[in-house]
């Protein structure tokens, strides 16, 4: 007893009886924790592979060599694998050249690369997942055009054909794009776009604003009854073609009527 209680004594004790508890704690965790993701999954595990490879090459001198940003490119840890796939799906990304905005082109990946670029970045950090079909399915036109007026109309128009927003940025025209992305979009809050996640806007209601975009950018189930639409931008193209061609008709035809009469005069 007096031999134990010297050594309880010595003054590494407690430094050894702390590397004991770390050691057990540790057997335990190996012994009882879950197995990790990849090995459930070897699949995911290697989409995030792959995904990984394509990150490096495309996207790693802008936002770091592990996700995490830099002065060229935002941190992609947490962003989630529906802001990679409206992002990179869109030909958003990866950007030709730094701007106050980046623009929408043709993609440069295909869509499984895609998918495993999304792997990856989802893998930084939880954030929104890509929706399935039925989380974009068609919903109701006439209450998506109520919640569209409220919050959206401000940017893009009140026909989804954009508008210009301060500092060289602008609210792209909504023409074209599939419901997949404009989902993506409300819960991503791309560009100055806020987000919209479903606690701000249920699944219900996205559904019914996409109804709402899809119906009325389609020439085919929303035609322009009143002519000639001048790309639906408003009264200042319409002012504008009243001026120049309507104005410049009467002008022409002014200076004819006065020809005609001088001549018929002489």
């Amino acid at each position: 007893m007096e031999k134990l209680s010297a050594r309880r004594r010595h003054p590494l004790a407690a430094l050894v009886a702390l590397l004991i508890a770390l050691a057990a704690s540790g057997g335990l965790y190996a012994a009882f924790a879950p197995t990790q993701r990849a090995q459930a999954n070897p699949a995911q595990s290697l989409a995030i592979d792959q995904g990984r490879k394509l990150y490096e090459v495309g996207c790693s001198t802008c936002h770091g060599p592990s996700g995490q940003g830099s002065h060229l490119g935002p941190s992609l840890v947490g962003v989630g694998a529906a802001a990679v796939d409206f992002q990179v799906g869109t030909g958003r990304m990866p950007a030709q050249q730094p701007g106050a905005q980046v623009p929408k082109k043709k993609p440069v990946y295909s869509q499984p690369q895609i998918d495993q670029l999304a792997a990856y970045v989802a893998s930084l950090g939880p954030g929104p997942g890509i929706p399935n079909p039925s989380q974009y399915a068609p919903g109701d036109v006439a209450a998506g055009g109520q919640l569209f007026r409220t919050n959206c109309a401000q940017c893009h128009n009140f026909a989804g054909a954009g508008g210009a927003l301060s500092q060289g940025k602008f609210a792209p025209e909504l023409r074209g794009v599939t419901p997949k992305h404009i989902y993506e979009a409300m819960l991503t809050g791309p560009q100055n776009m806020p987000s919209f996640p479903d606690t701000t806007m249920p699944e219900a209601q996205k559904r019914d604003l996409i109804a709402f975009v899809t119906h009325t950018t389609n020439p085919a189930t929303n035609p322009s009854y009143g002519g000639l639409s001048l790309g639906s931008l408003g009264p200042v193209p319409e002012g504008l073609f009243g001026w120049i061609f309507g104005l410049g008709v009467l002008i022409a035809a002014s200076i004819w009527i006065a020809a005609r009469t001088a001549k018929a005069r002489k």
